[in-house]
């Protein structure tokens, strides 16, 4: 069981976070930070959005634009995206993993353009090419190279 960080009331520390994800799981949030903070101009945010089943997590953003939340849970982080525009995903959709596709395949969908909404629980180093390519069809990258915390 992948248990998120579903007390409200405490926000939780960095330590509090690292402990509960695990040291193999942080190593791969750090992966996906460091690509996200290379190619957007990044903002993360601390919240507890979405109602008392989603827990604790970092919203990233390119400027205005909302690239992804990471839902911390013990020894893994799930990854919720939206993404806008189905042909977008059909540009990348053969380079996706059969996990990837399948995730899509099941969209909670929205918009008139056919795109939804995907929960991608990352548990292998490798499923970390199935984010970014989502986030690239959501958001083609700028190059940006900082990060602002909130």
């Amino acid at each position: 069981m992948y248990e998120r960080m579903l007390d409200k009331a405490s926000r939780p520390t960095n330590v509090q976070i690292e402990e509960h994800l695990g040291a193999t799981s942080v190593a791969r949030l750090r992966q996906l930070e460091s690509y996200l903070q290379s190619n957007y101009d990044l903002v993360r945010e601390m919240r507890f959005p979405y109602g008392n089943s989603y827990g604790w997590g970092y919203k990233y953003s390119h400027k205005s634009v909302h690239l992804c939340d990471v839902f911390f849970e013990v020894g893994a982080f799930t990854v919720m995206m939206q993404v806008g525009k189905a042909q977008a995903v059909e540009e990348i959709f053969g380079e996706l993993s059969s996990k990837a596709q399948e995730l899509w395949a099941e969209r909670y969908p929205c918009g008139k353009s056919g795109g939804g909404w995907i929960h991608y629980q990352v548990l292998d180093e490798s499923e970390l090419s199935d984010i970014y390519k989502f986030i690239y069809a959501k958001k083609k990258p700028t190059g940006g190279n900082s990060i602002r915390r909130n």
